[in-house]
């Protein structure tokens, strides 16, 4: 369904691998070649240069990777369509059947349980829908093709390795971008974060739930998780403040907030924990609101998508008891052509909005913000006709 970018994982792991002459694109029996030798040197045995040796393309991986238009919907329309009462009613019954599971990671790893069960139910629905996608295939497809093989050829090693100690089949499918298992692993997070929750003596994310919660959670502890911590806060914004303030980024005390009208989303007034945050407008000055915390930024670790994340980071405050958040009354947005025409604009004027491709992202929300500032608009990021009209 969409693409999870773990840079971080994938730039470290290319720092350690060896050069090699040809990074994509060529010949691809001869570019496996060099994947080969990589391997090899890698530590990488028979059985998994075997499944190298006979690694093929897959038109449909990259047919993916060019069309990921579920993220030209809205904060509102995406998170309405993934928490379904379905995965509520699940992630439920999962918190209670594996409470003592879930109590193991929490102590080991400080990752609370309604943050393992958000994912676990938004990447598979709970273990139901894996995906089929061929694996290896998928990463040797991905990385052979010269957009981005940054992200997936530092993946191919790990795989490997996993094929050749037996830990997955040569043959393992998962989704079309190479994450596997019930929370949609890569490879070097499955290989240097998995964990055997059962006792069993395997790390089988595909099977194991125990496993597959602890791996979670070691995952999720690994990206900078803050024990005990929240993630976000749904809050009340007034008609009018300094919206130049507000972003993920812009990290503020919650006195401040206060001091400028935030209250709960009943009007009292904000409880200071000690803590800064973010005031996220996903839709504007005038649609829902949300204080995000450094834990948040977790989030975008395991997907960079704002809207996935914050999604996610709400289904968590839902299965953690919270009540469904107020959606507001936004003001309305651009379509996917104007969405395109405002990055056209954006990009003339020196923007990086990264690709013309209709969705809205960091680098598209950020330039937006600046001209928002320099039209004398209201600063919350949000991308307006009113907005397109005066570009």
């Amino acid at each position: 369904m969409r693409l999870r970018l773990e840079i971080l994982a994938a730039l470290l792991l290319a720092a350690t691998a060896p050069a090699v002459a040809q990074q994509c694109g060529g010949d691809f029996e001869a570019w496996k070649q060099g994947v080969a030798a990589e391997a090899k040197s890698a530590g990488v045995g028979t059985a998994g240069l075997e499944a190298l040796e006979n690694a093929t393309a897959d038109e449909k991986v990259l047919a993916r990777d060019r069309s990921q238009g579920v993220f030209t919907q809205t904060f509102v329309e995406f998170s309405n369509r993934m928490i379904s009462s379905h995965r509520l009613k699940q992630g439920a019954a999962n918190l209670k059947k594996y409470a003592d599971v879930f109590a193991r990671a929490d102590r080991e790893f400080g990752v609370q349980p309604p943050i393992i069960a958000a994912f676990w139910a938004l990447e598979t629905d709970f273990g139901a829908v894996q995906g089929d996608f061929h694996t290896l295939n998928a990463l040797v497809t991905l990385s052979h093709d010269c957009r981005r093989p940054q992200l997936f050829r530092p993946q191919i090693t790990p795989l490997l390795t996993l094929i050749d100690r037996g830990v997955v089949p040569a043959d393992v499918t998962g989704a079309w971008a190479g994450e596997i298992g019930q929370t949609q692993m890569l490879p070097s997070d499955y290989l240097g974060r998995g964990v055997d929750g059962d006792g069993d003596g395997l790390v089988d994310l595909r099977s194991s739930a125990p496993d597959v919660i602890m791996t979670t959670a070691n995952k999720i502890m690994s990206r900078g998780w803050k024990r005990d911590q929240p993630w976000i806060e749904e809050v009340r914004v007034p008609d009018d403040m300094p919206w130049d303030q507000t972003g993920r980024t812009n990290k503020l005390p919650l006195t401040q907030w206060a001091q400028w009208g935030v209250t709960n989303p009943n009007g009292t007034p904000l409880v200071d924990n000690g803590l800064k945050a973010g005031l996220a407008l996903p839709m504007g000055r005038k649609g829902p609101a949300f204080l995000v915390y450094d834990n948040f930024d977790v989030y975008l670790e395991w997907n960079q998508s704002f809207t996935y994340a914050l999604t996610a980071a709400n289904l968590a405050t839902r299965l953690a008891g919270a009540p469904q958040f107020d959606p507001r009354n936004p003001e309305p947005g651009l379509n996917g052509d104007q969405m395109r025409a405002l990055q056209t604009k954006l990009e003339a004027k020196g923007y990086d909005v990264g690709t013309v491709d209709g969705i809205l992202g960091t680098n598209t929300r950020e330039a937006i913000r600046k001209e928002q500032k320099r039209l004398g608009l209201p600063v919350d990021g949000w991308p307006t006709p009113e907005l397109l009209g005066k570009l």
